[in-house]
Parts: structure tokens; C-alpha cells; sequence
């Protein structure tokens, strides 16, 4: 007779932002089930956001300021941490998430095809390794990517070899 419980720090206090999982403590106890773990809501993001990327028809994640100000940042050296969660916004509550997706889809794909694939994904990932029951993946569609398009202009070569 275990009891999960999770719960979310809230206010000023340290662990504000970040789920914990608690069990049955005591020698009677599994071992499983002892002390206390605590999952960040940044994990649950980068969860969701490589479970996303994981869907064919996904082109990249994040609306197009989103993505123009992660590239910059990807330059800027020590500046490019925020990668896999760029597009991404979890909520997370004592026993649920809640997930919010920017995409950019590939041209000719199925949008509403390639969101359920998304959704489905997302929800198997969070819920697997979190053990939180995901109760919504909202979806975003920014923009369709065109086969011909450049991500970004390519740079010149370098003037000195």
C-alpha cells in the first residue's frame, strides 16, 4: 500500500518550480519508495520538447522570435543552453502537467496527423519518466517550413584562410 504524492513548492520558497515525488517512508517500506524525489519543471520541458522533436513532420520548435533569438543565442559563447526547450512551456502541478507547444511543421504533412503524433509522444514521454499524468499538450502551429527555405542565410567564407 504505497502513496505517491507529488507536490510543488510555490511562493518564495527554494524548491518553488520543481514536483516532488513522495512514497511510504519506514522499514516496512520498498526500497523504491523511500525518501523523496523532486523533478524541475525544466526537466518535464526538455522532456517534451525531445519527445516533440522525436515526430516526423516536426521541422523545429519555437514561433519565429523564438527561434531568431535562440539562434543568436546559440552564437553567443555560454549563450546556448535553452535549445531543446525553446518553444516549450510546462506547467506543473501536485499530480499533473500541462504542456504548451510551438511548432513548425514540414510542408505537405498532415498538421492535424502530425499533432495527435506529437501529443501522443509527448504524453507517453512526460508520463513515463515523470510519473505525472499529463492532462494537456496544447499545439501551436507558427509556421510551415518550405522545402527551398534556408533556416537561416548562409554565411559568407571567410576573407582570410
Amino acid at each position: 500500500m504505497t502513496e505517491n504524492m507529488t507536490s510543488v513548492g510555490g511562493g518564495g520558497r527554494p524548491d518553488a518550480g520543481v514536483s516532488a515525488l513522495k512514497g511510504r517512508t519506514g522499514a516496512g517500506a520498498p526500497a523504491e519508495t523511500r525518501g523523496k524525489t523532486t523533478i524541475a519543471d525544466g526537466v518535464v520541458a526538455k522532456i517534451a520538447g525531445m519527445a516533440a522533436r522525436e515526430v516526423p513532420g516536426i521541422y523545429s520548435l519555437g514561433g519565429g522570435m523564438a527561434r531568431a533569438f535562440g539562434a543568436m543565442r546559440e552564437r553567443v559563447p555560454g549563450g546556448g543552453g535553452g535549445g531543446v526547450t525553446r518553444g516549450v512551456k510546462v506547467e506543473v502541478g501536485e499530480r499533473q502537467a500541462a504542456v504548451d507547444l510551438d511548432v513548425v511543421v514540414e510542408y505537405g504533412v498532415s498538421i492535424v496527423d502530425v499533432a495527435g503524433d506529437v501529443r501522443t509522444n509527448v504524453i507517453s514521454a512526460v508520463e513515463r519518466m515523470t510519473g505525472l499524468e499529463v492532462v494537456e499538450v496544447n499545439i501551436a502551429v507558427d509556421d510551415v517550413h518550405l522545402p527551398d527555405e534556408e533556416e537561416e542565410a548562409a554565411p559568407d567564407e571567410g576573407r582570410v584562410r
